[in-house]
């Protein structure tokens, strides 16, 4: 080989022994992907992002999962991984973000991996393959939370007999849970014997490696004897299912949700529970809103608020998590949320808060029954993440009024229904229609706009005047504009007041919640006893179209022939079920037909009891011609601010009806020839009811 060939070789070598230990060190510059063990679980993990490395064999994991695709942070973040099969059993990277808590977790099988539902828990998560980002780096390190003790009041267990109960000494000892690992039939007596097998396990409620406890000094010899049976396997299975609190003489074992806790009774008691037909109650009268027996409970976390009853409402704010906001006036606006929720006594008495983000699309962050107080509420919304997207404020909306004023979300039906919308600049894309539908249903909505159009960026709006479009009055009340997302601050006074203020939330106001009806009953002669019971069946049907309460629509009768009677007042009865009996025990009076003179009676006697925000309606219902004249009192009933409707049987006289019907009088008069055809006419007053109502002008 020559000089130049060797040379050429020595070039090339040195070359590729360059270029790889240029690789080398791009390789080495790669942040290392931390290792998990199977049974460590997202909350006791610091940050609240990052990619880690599950081993090999996590699908037999002890420590549970709990929901399916979001997972309550108890769960296994690697049991959770194989559950959404992001993984499988040989392991592998994930990527973990923790998001708000959920309202309810739902348990289901999958990918070999059963979770189990649970109704809320302070923190979620959700797994997804990890995917490379620019400029994005993950911890190579992770930190981890220590084990921290809940403080649980139990009811009282009964161990053997013996000297420790005679001694009177109370035991200070953490707290211990009996947790559930597979199927098993359990009988609890009265002695405190217990007959079980090593399918379940003894451990400390929340610090999970809790070997030795079975030598801790102190306890009885059943205690050692209980606690022993789970040193080889003591990982939490199932939180909250068993506990036994050694912090107390005389103590109590139970299964949450079936044992009475502080039963006295000496009988055998035996549950049977199977992890795969049966499922824990947590929906029961006796559990709140976390998933623990609020009787038993005693949690670090704030407790439930019963508000302030002098702003109960259920209030909704739509938060925009568009691009176009950006990251730091996004946590402005999350500090506005938080100040919001400090201003409000929030509680199941008063004010509850849901918050929905939209961007090109809408989604619930948490609803109405998922925070009962406003210090778990701030720490909630704190973590809200931006989703980005557009401003679809009307996909938003639509989402409201769809999915989020429901019972199954919160919604408590006799606290008006508020919507308060923050947007940047405007919308893109119109709100108009999705407004309308949500004002109709009794959602009052608020705007508040930070840094709106000018003149020359008004042409870009998909809508102008949106907010005119949207609001329950354009006077200004419902609207709060707001210059720079820097004085968004000087908001919440003015916001809290507002919306506290019940007496003005205009839209809460629906055509079937805010009337004071008067029927005014002709008991004549030539009804006839029969037909009568006929015309109470008509004014029945009509009542129950309406939403009956003390607050809501009330309903009052006069029933009347040459003389009047009031049947009932206003102010009587309260309930649907109240006044349908009411009606039916209306007895027949027959009579002459003086029409005119019950009109006025019904004015003196019924409507000078309506409350000044009630709309006042009359529905006269008469089968003659009257003895007096009726229209002098129709002329004065309609100047009182009563609407009048005139329903004619068989001989009533058509002028007559006319008169006392408020214009125009085909919205207003009606006249059938039969008794038994009345029926007909109850859907077409309640619709001319309701149209006249949504037709007010919104000023």
């Amino acid at each position: 080989m020559s000089s130049s060939a060797i040379g050429a070789f020595t070039l090339v070598l040195l070359l590729t022994l360059a270029e790889g230990v240029r690789e080398t060190t791009r390789k080495s510059k790669r942040t290392p992907v931390p290792q998990i063990d199977c049974d460590i679980r997202a909350g006791k993990i610091k940050v609240s992002e990052f990619v880690a490395r599950c081993p090999p064999g996590c699908l037999g994991t002890k420590q549970a999962v709990w929901g399916t695709d979001i997972y309550a942070s108890v769960s296994s973040v690697c049991g959770a991984a194989i559950h959404s099969g992001v993984i499988d059993n040989s392991g592998g990277k994930i990527h973990v973000r923790k998001v708000s808590s959920s309202s309810s977790y739902k348990g289901t099988l999958s990918y070999g991996v059963r979770s189990l539902s649970l109704p809320r828990w302070r923190e979620s998560f959700v797994v997804s393959v990890p995917k490379q980002q620019k400029g994005v780096t993950y911890p190579s390190i992770l930190e981890f939370l220590p084990s921290r003790s809940s403080r649980i009041r139990t009811g009282h267990f009964l161990p053997p007999r013996g000297r420790e109960q005679q001694s009177g000494v109370r035991r200070q000892e953490p707290a211990i849970a009996l947790h559930r690992t597979g199927s098993l039939g359990t009988s609890l007596a009265a002695n405190g014997e217990l007959a079980t097998n090593p399918a379940y396990t003894w451990t400390d409620v929340e610090t999970y490696d809790t070997p030795g406890y079975s030598s801790k000094p102190g306890l009885s010899d059943y205690e050692k004897w209980v606690l022993s049976l789970g040193e080889s396997s003591h990982r939490v299975q199932d939180p909250g299912l068993w506990k036994f609190d050694s912090s107390e003489p005389g103590q109590r074992l139970g299964l949450r949700g079936y044992r009475p806790w502080g039963s006295n009774s000496d009988s055998v008691k035996t549950q049977n529970y199977n992890a795969d037909e049966t499922e824990i109650n947590f929906w029961k009268s006796d559990f709140d809103t976390r998933g623990f027996s609020s009787k038993d409970q005693d949690f670090t976390e704030e407790p439930i608020s019963r508000g302030d009853p002098n702003c109960k409402i259920d209030l909704a704010f739509l938060v925009d998590g568009s691009w176009s906001i950006g990251r730091r006036r996004f946590g402005i606006q999350k500090k506005f949320l938080m100040n919001i929720a400090q201003a409000l006594d929030i509680g199941v008495a008063g004010p509850l808060i849901g918050i929905i983000q939209f961007g090109n699309n809408a989604s619930t962050e948490f609803n109405l029954q998922t925070y009962r107080n406003s210090h778990d509420l701030k720490i909630a919304i704190e973590k809200i993440p931006q989703r980005g997207g557009l401003s679809n404020v009307g996909r938003a909306l639509s989402h409201a009024l769809g999915n989020f004023f429901s019972s199954e979300q919160g919604n408590r039906g006799g606290a008006p229904n508020v919507v308060v919308i923050l947007v940047d600049g405007w919308p893109t894309d119109k709100v108009e229609e999705a407004a309308r539908l949500a004002r109709e249903s009794g959602i009052n909505i608020f705007f508040i706009t930070v840094e709106g159009a000018d003149q020359s960026e008004r042409q870009n709006m998909v809508e102008r005047d949106f907010v005119d479009k949207s609001v329950c009055r354009t006077n200004g009340y419902f609207s709060i504009n707001v210059p720079s997302w820097f004085k968004l601050y000087q908001a919440v006074g003015p916001l809290v007041k507002r919306v506290c203020d019940t007496g003005r939330l205009a839209c809460s106001k629906t055509c079937l919640n805010s009337a004071d009806i008067g029927f005014v009953v002709d008991g004549s002669s030539s009804v006839g006893t029969g037909n009568f019971r006929t015309i109470l069946q008509f004014v029945a049907n009509i009542s129950k179209e309406f939403e009956i309460s003390d607050t809501a629509t009330r309903v009052g009768a006069v029933q009347y022939t040459y003389e009047q009677r009031l049947e009932f007042g206003f102010d009587k009865h309260s309930t649907k079920e109240a006044i349908d009996t009411a009606i039916k025990n209306i007895r027949y009076w027959s009579g002459g037909t003086s029409t005119g003179e019950a009109i006025s009676y019904a004015l003196k006697h019924l409507f000078s009891k309506s409350k000044p925000n009630k709309r006042k309606l009359m529905i006269v219902i008469t089968d003659g011609r009257s003895y007096d004249d009726v229209r002098a009192p129709a002329l004065d009933a309609q100047r009182n601010g009563v609407i009048a409707y005139a329903v004619g049987i068989a001989w009533a006289a058509m002028d007559e009806l006319e008169y006392i019907a408020t214009d125009p009088d085909k919205d207003h008069s009606f006249f059938v020839d039969e008794f038994d055809n009345l029926y007909q006419f109850v859907s077409r007053i309640v619709r001319n009811i309701c149209k006249e109502f949504n037709s007010q002008p919104r000023n």
